[in-house]
């Protein structure tokens, strides 16, 4: 056999097309639907945004309201942690996907990231308690499109959110008073 200065050729990985996705028919229409989901992922965004900075801060939190504060603050990142996955679910169940990546978070939310420094204990709740009432404001701002398309599921999670942020916001404040 003779030996050659030629290489195998390479193969070229064949580019397959994603599948096409089967049209989506709930009575909600494709341009509510994206509008919907790009809501819900800012929701996502700010939820999670809200998470990390709740939990950031039941790390470093010191002085004398140390056991109160860091109690309350892994309930309520616990609470946080639990609501990203049905407000992911319900933007897949819409059809769209659900952001996931630290970037695609920053680009979303309305909440700044944690303060590289951690604050005191008081700054600590105003942060939150800013924190909370945002993320209200992002949820109450898509009610009158899940109301006009009448998307019962979205609305009762948007309630259900409300509820958490609105009393957590409250418990915070609370903490506050002189």
């Amino acid at each position: 056999m003779a030996k050659t200065d030629k290489k195998p050729a390479e193969k070229k990985p064949v580019e397959k097309k994603p599948a096409k996705a089967a049209a989506i028919d709930i009575g909600i229409s494709a341009s509510d639907r994206a509008a919907i989901a790009k809501g819900l992922n800012g929701l996502l965004a700010d939820t999670f945004t809200l998470y990390l900075t709740t939990h950031n801060f039941h790390w470093n939190v010191t002085g004398p309201m140390f056991n109160t504060l860091h109690t309350m603050f892994m309930a309520q990142y616990t609470e946080l942690w639990n609501a990203v996955d049905p407000i992911a679910e319900r933007v897949r169940a819409l059809g769209y996907p659900a952001i996931g990546s630290f970037a695609d978070f920053a680009k979303a939310s309305t909440l700044p990231d944690a303060p590289a420094q951690p604050p005191k204990a008081k700054e600590m709740i105003r942060t939150l308690v800013a924190g909370h009432e945002a993320v209200a404001r992002t949820a109450r701002a898509l009610f009158p499109l899940v109301d006009e398309a009448s998307d019962e599921p979205s609305a009762d999670l948007l309630t259900q959110r409300l509820d958490v942020h609105e009393k957590a916001a409250w418990m915070l404040r609370s903490l506050l008073e002189e």
